[in-house]
């Protein structure tokens, strides 16, 4: 708007401006902030009342308000990004990999040690390679929580797969469908409600290593909780303790939904 004042000469344009700056001026930055927590909290609740019904919409404001009302809305967010780009990042990787091991008995052979020692590893060791390579923050800890989280995607992929019924894929392929063909319209579709469970778990075990990458600052809930503990402030880590619960139980809540109306 300055640019064009300067640019443009003519006085009405000059004056239109003006005016419009006056106007930014006058806004409220903490009523803007309300605006855009209403809005995040408007989606979040359309969207548990479009996936579970009117049960989950009464549980998600009653839930939410109580984070925003103790003021950990803002960690609550920090939080639910995380765990949401790990969860998005661990079936991009996962599905792949276990669809390569539901069709591939060699590759299963592979990749099955790899999952086992990944489960089995204590997840404090997790932190070790993510701060290695990334420092302290936020990215390692999206990082070791990617890690920590994947392997249920992975098996639970290939076992929806080898679940699907032989009638199904031998259908499929008298009516001359190609591999292509068989995994995408066939094989998926009825294994979604299994690799949906695999979401859940991804998901859990996600929000299972928010505390713990607080250790190597990566924010949100699980640093609150942190610091509760070392200031010995037993409210504030109780408060941030609870806001998890709440978390976990809106994440649960709406992918089991989404798996049963896959499998219906």
């Amino acid at each position: 708007m300055r640019v064009a004042a300067n640019v443009f000469p003519d006085d009405a344009v000059r004056a239109a401006t003006q005016k419009a700056q006056s106007s930014f001026a006058t806004l409220d930055p903490v009523r803007l902030v309300w605006l855009s927590k209403a809005l995040i909290l408007a989606l979040l609740a359309l969207l548990a009342y479009v996936v579970s019904g009117l049960g989950m919409l009464v549980m998600c404001l009653i839930g939410f308000l109580l984070i925003m009302s103790m003021g950990m809305w803002d960690l609550t967010m920090l939080t639910l990004a995380m765990v949401v780009s790990a969860t998005l990042f661990a079936l991009i990787l996962g599905v792949p990999l276990g669809v390569l091991a539901a069709r591939s008995r060699s590759a299963e052979k592979v990749i099955r040690p790899v999952l086992d020692f990944m489960q089995t590893l204590p997840a404090f060791v997790y932190l070790i390679p993510a701060v290695f390579f990334f420092s302290l923050g936020v990215v390692p800890g999206a990082f070791a929580t990617l890690i920590f989280a994947m392997p249920p995607a992975v098996r639970f992929t290939t076992l929806g797969i080898r679940q699907v019924p032989e009638e199904v894929v031998e259908a499929a392929d008298a009516f001359g469908a190609n591999d292509w063909q068989m995994l995408v319209k066939a094989q998926l579709p009825i294994a979604m409600p299994t690799i949906m469970a695999g979401l859940n778990q991804t998901i859990m075990l996600s929000l299972s290593m928010v505390v713990i990458v607080g250790m190597i600052g990566a924010g949100g809930l699980g640093e609150a909780v942190l610091s509760g503990i070392q200031q010995m402030e037993m409210g504030y880590g109780f408060e941030s303790g609870l806001s998890i619960v709440i978390l976990a139980i809106y994440l649960d809540r709406l992918t089991q939904a989404m798996g049963n109306k896959k499998k219906s």
